[in-house]
């Protein structure tokens, strides 16, 4: 999430799709949505994801469980990852190599929460 007050950046950190969903939709509460945000909300109501309060506890497991990065961690909650090839991919990039064991344990994790269609 980036806080701006005009164009000088605050504090910027990684956060899950779900969290971006339920502040988006929050704001339209009380405002009507611009152009960008109403592309936003709906970019991310086309994709499977778990729910918000599952994505949020999934993402601070990951980090203190797992030791893994916030990035990283988003973008598993985000990607819904379905087996070692799509894991493969999150990791790929990372500096320091995951085994294999070490992500079929995420997956294993993943597997005790429900994806919201």
């Amino acid at each position: 999430m980036i806080s701006m007050i005009g164009k000088e950046v605050l504090k910027t950190e990684p956060i899950t799709g779900s969290e971006v969903e339920k502040i988006i939709e929050d704001f339209a509460e009380d405002n009507e949505l611009n152009y960008e945000q109403n592309l936003t909300l709906n970019h991310l109501k086309r994709f499977e994801r778990y729910s918000a309060e599952d994505a949020k506890e999934i993402f601070d497991k990951l980090q203190d469980d797992f030791g893994l990065r916030a990035k990283v961690a988003a973008h598993i909650v985000d990607l819904v990852p379905k087996d070692l090839a799509d894991m493969r991919l999150i990791f790929a990039k990372e500096p320091s190599k995951t085994d294999k064991e070490d992500m079929e344990k995420i997956l294993e994790f993943l597997e005790g929460y429900d994806v919201k269609e």
